[in-house]
């Protein structure tokens, strides 16, 4: 009989840091999404975004956090919903996040196959279309998946940390050289709080996405009713921080008064541009390391879509199999169930950029454009959920909880949090490039709020015909008695497992 466990107690606080990390992907969101933020925005107030989405992040973690101390599940939107929501509402969330997190991690392959293409032939000479370039990362990923979680770990920690090195290197560099002088420009609230502000928070909001992710990996860490919290607090805070203040080293390089104008001209090459002119070998080992990056992305994104398929599987909303795991505690199905949908992707874009009017630029216009963003606005509208389905959770089991943890933080993050969500929608034909009253606008929304409805239609399928199942989804896999015994002696700590 195969097995139906992830690997236990594998994971301490600073390899869940690197995990979270690398799914937000630092040098990612430096080349390509502060540039992007202010190329459209056109507002110098991108550092403030930053801030403002760390905080209120912060509040969702509040609720978040203390919630993952007494539920451990693999599929922690799926389950945090059930519990405060019902079933139904579990099986939709659980197919919203699916579609979500297979659609970020997906479209992530246009990005990575444009890129390392690019960078392979600079450094070669030799051509490669973009997506046999895919294909090699692709097998990359599908082999670590199956692979214990701490090789992932470290993995992903060693590029997290030459990341943070390159990204700070290149502050560092920028505030030196400040054309202008240090200024303050960036920081004024005057270009923050104006009409533009939606803009803003809508792109910038994509920076955090996978920050949520610790909790999926609850069932897994040495010490779950703190490590999930530690890590991300610490994440959350070094994300948001780190951030800020490397859009705001961008302004003061480039300059406050043309920063605007060579992001709308340069786009996500204006990183790799500004740092040729002053270390063109810096700037090649930040494009190497832009490449390894966006890798550390698809296999964070692919390690919890696995776990999300592993999760669902195990409660049978989902076929059985997909709930099996490989005899090193991987979700060894649901990462090659993951695998094989990102190939079949991948192969349908491949074709259909052969010979296509955009050229090399394809895969990043349509793949990589198209299906994040529709993957963020889905992530954060089951954020908004998990707001809610917090504050009625803890109505029913305060735990000992004061108001702050139960009501206040959870419900100002709701209200944010739908906010930015409106935000994301009003603004979506724009994130995507998409010409006014283009089908995509609606399609790919469309997507992701049909993947809701099905999984409540599923929930209610499965209600009828399979009863008994359907009134033990709430029953988690909890801590066995041996854990709980270890943990209360304090045999677990960050070094060791049980």
């Amino acid at each position: 009989m195969e097995p139906t466990k992830l690997e236990r107690r594998r994971l301490s606080t600073a390899s869940l840091v690197f995990i979270i990390i690398a799914a937000s992907a630092p040098l990612t969101v430096l080349a390509g999404g502060i540039p992007t933020n202010f190329a459209v925005a056109g507002l110098l107030g991108v550092p403030q975004t930053y801030i403002v989405l760390g905080l209120l992040l912060v509040l969702f973690a509040v609720g978040y956090t203390a919630m993952s101390r007494e539920i451990q599940n693999a599929g922690a939107f799926y389950a945090y919903v059930t519990e405060g929501l019902g079933n139904r509402q579990g099986i939709a969330a659980a197919i919203l996040a699916l579609v979500s997190y297979n659609m970020m991690q997906i479209g992530l392959y246009g990005l990575f196959g444009f890129a390392s293409a690019n960078l392979i032939a600079e450094f070669t000479g030799v051509a490669l279309p973009w997506w046999l370039t895919a294909a090699l990362g692709w097998l990359v990923v599908a082999l670590l998946g199956v692979r214990s979680v701490d090789v992932s770990a470290k993995v992903l920690g060693v590029v997290v940390v030459l990341e943070f090195v390159v990204v700070l290197v290149v502050d560092v560099m920028a505030l030196g050289i400040a054309p202008e002088g240090v200024s303050s420009a960036a920081l004024q609230s005057s270009e923050f709080f104006v009409p533009g502000i939606g803009v803003l928070l809508a792109f910038g909001i994509a920076a955090f996405m996978g920050f949520e992710s610790g909790a999926i990996y609850s069932e897994e860490v040495i010490d779950p009713r703190r490590t999930v919290s530690r890590a991300t607090y610490i994440a959350l805070t070094l994300i948001a921080l780190f951030y800020a203040f490397s859009a705001w080293a961008v302004s003061v390089g480039v300059g406050p008064s043309s920063v605007v104008e060579e992001s709308q001209t340069y786009g996500p090459d204006l990183i790799f541009q500004w740092l040729g002119q002053q270390s063109p070998m810096l700037a090649n080992f930040a494009n190497v390391l832009f490449v390894t990056s966006l890798l550390a992305v698809l296999l964070a994104f692919h390690n919890a879509t696995a776990r999300y398929f592993f999760a669902l599987g195990r409660s049978t909303v989902l076929p059985a199999f997909l709930g099996r795991t490989a005899a090193n505690g991987a979700p060894r199905n649901g990462s090659m169930l993951q695998s094989g949908l990102a190939i079949v992707v991948v192969a349908g874009f491949a074709i259909a950029g052969i010979n296509h009017e955009l050229g090399d630029l394809f895969p990043v216009i349509t793949l990589f454009t198209w299906l994040t963003n529709a993957a963020a606005f889905g992530l954060v509208f089951l954020l908004a959920i998990t707001s809610v389905a917090i504050i009625m959770w803890f109505k029913r089991n305060p735990n000992g909880r004061g108001i702050w943890t139960r009501i206040i933080a959870p419900g100002l993050a709701t209200v944010g949090l739908t906010a930015v969500f409106v935000m994301i929608l009003a603004n979506f034909g724009l994130m995507i490039e998409a010409e006014e009253g283009s089908a995509l606008i609606y399609i790919m929304p469309g997507i992701i709020l049909a993947g809701g409805i099905i999984g409540l239609i599923w929930g209610q399928i499965i209600q009828s015909r399979r009863p008994a199942d359907f009134e033990q989804m709430r029953d988690q896999d909890q801590l066995t008695d041996d854990e709980e015994l270890a943990i209360a002696r304090g045999d677990v700590d960050e070094g060791t497992s049980v």
